[in-house]
């Protein structure tokens, strides 16, 4: 198996977790190698050149963002480089998302112990068109993508303290949320039209984001859906509704608008901003879409 990881994030967190990631690998008798990425983006290098070396299992180890880069390593218009590759993960950077839908644990060691043997099992990811820089840009996101005020929220986080933890998300929202304007948009659901004033759109494949929050309980990575939701309350609803957000209590809510669809695209009277799995990308207007079946994952 091919390691990939950023031994920087997580306030180096995977790097301090590394020695004992080895020592359990090497405990199982697994063959290994590491490939630590230096700059944003090598991530996704790093995986792509792992598959056209013929290797076969390559396992993100940190956050969410560097399973991000990973998955857009291994997919290429829209179709797996290798559709025999697997993803394995393990969990060791600020915030690990997207295994508690997989039930994968969140301690590097016990990680491990999920990427021996053969089980591994096919899962949908999803595909964002968007704007950036006045040019369309394509990106694959395996957890979850906002548009709207989540996207600022996210923004506004990387610029707080990383002691913060996972109650980053919660501080930054709180910030974003007393300047925050709701826009006019028009989201197309494939069989009808959504329009009127929003605060953020919600797209997603796994059920978990934000440090924790069930944000899409009813996501199933696994159905050929994307899970969506349309907010708009008013900001003293919105409060209200953020900590039920935890338990996957908020919806429903007659300000969130669900819907489960293979396609979603917007359009708003100013651009948002757009984020996935943590990671800022550009802005709308957008498009969202499912593949079904895209890459196996290690479990």
């Amino acid at each position: 198996m091919v390691l990939i990881c950023n031994e920087r994030s997580g306030r180096g967190g995977v790097g301090k977790a590394l020695p004992e990631v080895r020592a359990h690998l090497e405990q199982r008798g697994l063959e290994y190698e590491i490939r630590a990425t230096e700059y944003p983006g090598h991530a996704t290098e790093l995986a792509r050149a792992a598959l056209q070396e013929g290797k076969r299992f390559l396992v993100a180890v940190g956050g969410d963002g560097t399973i991000h880069e990973v998955v857009n390593g291994m997919l290429e218009e829209d179709q797996a480089i290798d559709p025999t590759a697997v993803l394995g993960v393990i969990a060791a950077g600020t915030g690990s998302d997207f295994i508690k839908t997989f039930g994968i644990p969140a301690s590097a060691s016990h990680g491990v112990a999920h990427l021996d043997g053969g089980e591994s099992f096919p899962i949908d990811i999803g595909k964002i068109t968007y704007m950036q820089d006045g040019a369309e840009v394509v990106r694959y996101f395996p957890n979850i993508a906002e548009a709207g005020i989540g996207a600022d929220t996210v923004a506004r986080a990387s610029r707080l303290p990383r002691w913060l933890g996972p109650t980053v998300y919660f501080f930054a929202f709180w910030l974003v949320m007393r300047g925050f304007k709701p826009a006019n948009v028009k989201v197309d659901l494939v069989d009808r039209v959504h329009e009127g004033r929003m605060s953020n759109l919600v797209v997603a494949n796994g059920q978990f984001f934000g440090g924790g929050m069930k944000v899409a309980p009813k996501a199933a990575p696994t159905d050929g859906l994307l899970d969506i939701q349309i907010h708009n309350p008013r900001k003293r609803e919105a409060i209200a509704i953020m900590p039920r957000m935890y338990k996957g209590e908020h919806i429903p809510h007659p300000d969130i608008h669900e819907a489960k669809r293979i396609r979603v695209s917007i359009e708003a009277d100013r651009p948002l901003r757009i984020e996935a799995d943590g990671e800022m990308l550009g802005e709308t207007p957008a498009t969202f879409e499912v593949i079904p079946d895209a890459i196996n994952l290690k479990v």
